[in-house]
């Protein structure tokens, strides 16, 4: 498989998400995550709720080019220089999606106490239809999508060294969540990686 044209849409209407499997070889991500956990620049995640500014427990980090700043829930964010690790998985990815991406939302979940709310990345900075590469490393975790008006909900386990591709108008009908789970005892990364637009 070497394109997305290859791949599933898991969405049954209104979006795109494809999940391939095998992205990366369990070896290769097994080695990815060690590095990316000891050399990413980890930080608190911070957002704003109902005017009040809270702190979580999950672990973020904004990498890309220098001039891709990012604003989400009411924080904005100015990148680190691209490392070599992300410089050689977001490679991978544009050859896949037949897409550049100039910048990577990487977030670091401790185990599945740790998760991500419902929301949808359609923040203006990433333009109409975005596309968004999503690659795992770590432990598998549920990610899970929900039609804003049907409120069908689709569930994706996430296994370390796959990616999902979100992209259409999916953002638009579909929120999507990483639920807590309380049988997940290890950790995982995820490399998002988005383009940001002028």
């Amino acid at each position: 498989m070497n394109d997305s044209t290859l791949a599933e849409n898991l969405l049954p209407y209104d979006g795109i998400a494809l999940y391939i499997p095998n992205f990366i070889e369990q070896h290769e991500a097994s080695i990815l995550y060690d590095i990316l956990l000891d050399s990413i620049e980890w930080q608190r995640d911070i957002v704003k709720m109902f005017g009040k500014t809270h702190i979580l427990n999950r672990k973020m980090a904004w990498y890309g080019d220098s001039d891709k700043k990012y604003s989400y829930s009411g924080i904005s964010r100015s990148p680190i220089s691209w490392t070599p690790e992300l410089i050689k998985i977001k490679l991978l990815c544009e050859s896949f999606c037949i897409h550049s991406f100039n910048s990577c939302l990487l977030n670091y979940y401790q185990d599945g106490i740790q998760g991500m709310g419902w929301h949808a990345d359609n923040e203006k900075e990433l333009g109409n239809n975005p596309i968004i590469a999503s690659v795992s490393l770590g432990a598998v975790r549920t990610f899970r999508c929900k039609h804003r008006i049907s409120h069908d909900t689709i569930d994706i386990a996430l296994e370390p060294g796959s990616l999902l591709i979100m992209k259409g108008s999916m953002q638009h009908h579909w929120v999507h969540t990483l639920p807590i789970s309380k049988k997940v005892k290890d950790a995982r990364i995820n490399c998002t990686f988005r383009t940001i637009i002028e």
